[in-house]
């Protein structure tokens, strides 16, 4: 991975794993809804960052993580995590996973947005023309224009665009404050610190709601499980660890624009496991955005 681009090119992966990611949480959350998954996956996605850590610093958690990581963090895996995911998830089995990827590209804008306010980062013109071209290549790519004769009006569920848009924002929000709580810190060791704030404040959510069994249950259905496994292996673990390795490089706006692809790349597997349609608009789009991508490297 060049040095040069090492954040671009981070970012880009990470748009690739939670590819993957919201195809296995689409399928899980299902079957066995969002609560469950989204609390499973983060311990699943803990187990491997304990492994990986161990193999790559010595260390199997980040005991070596400042009280000022811990703190800033710990409110990012409340913001994105907790809330964020939640809602995320939550809209899966209203809307679908394509167009609650669609909606995710408003956390670009949210996370230029917060990076101006908390970090005092600024967007270069190519760098605000490039994101431009990837959200509106995106937006091509998804939206299915109605006919002609019929008005223009809303397609999904209120409730389900709703829960899409707090997603975004929860997305937006904690990868900034991640940026501000992780400095120069490892990236994988700054998800542990995320995620294990995040699994104790869904623990003191259960015990609150006395939701125990909701969290068993998924173990008895093997495709929940599988779904969660890998799910938590290219979205927690590989893909929140990469979004964080790209904020460390580059300007916060930018990483999440590029990694807003997901709704690009999530076409193809689209028509191969679910048999859709694509459309002449979601190529163009799918081209559009990877042009705007572009404008990143040179």
């Amino acid at each position: 991975m060049s040095q040069a681009h090492l954040g671009e090119t981070a970012a880009l992966l990470t748009a690739l794993f939670w590819t993957v990611s919201a195809l296995a949480f689409e399928g899980a959350t299902k079957r066995v809804g969002a609560f469950a998954v989204n609390l499973i996956r983060l311990v699943f996605a803990l187990v491997f960052l304990s492994i990986l850590s161990y193999f790559l610093r010595g260390i199997a958690f980040p005991v070596d993580a400042s009280a000022h990581a811990w703190i800033w963090l710990g409110l990012s895996g409340v913001v994105g995590f907790i809330l964020g995911d939640y809602f995320l998830f939550s809209s899966y089995p209203i809307i679908g996973s394509r167009m609650a990827m669609l909606l995710m590209t408003l956390a670009p804008p949210i996370a230029a947005l917060t990076g101006w306010l908390m970090l005092d980062e600024t967007l270069s013109f190519k760098g605000l023309a490039g994101m431009v071209l990837v959200l509106t290549g995106i937006a091509i790519a998804i939206w299915n224009r109605p006919n002609n004769k019929e008005k223009i009006k809303l397609r999904y569920p209120l409730k389900g665009i709703l829960y899409g848009i707090l997603g975004a924002v929860g997305q937006g929000g904690g990868i900034v404050l991640s940026k501000y709580g992780m400095g120069s810190y490892n990236a994988f060791a700054a998800t542990q610190v995320r995620i294990i704030v995040s699994v104790a404040g869904f623990i003191l959510i259960i015990a609150v709601l006395n939701r125990w069994k909701n969290i068993v249950k998924p173990f008895r259905n093997k495709k929940a499980v599988k779904g969660i496994t890998v799910g938590s292996f290219f979205g927690p673990f590989l893909g929140v660890s990469f979004s964080l390795l790209a904020v460390q490089n580059i300007n916060s706006g930018i990483a999440s624009t590029i990694m807003a692809m997901v709704p690009v790349f999530i076409i193809v597997p689209s028509v191969i496991i679910y048999k859709q349609k694509v459309t002449v608009a979601e190529v163009a789009g799918a081209f559009l955005s990877v042009f705007g991508v572009a404008l990143f490297f040179v």
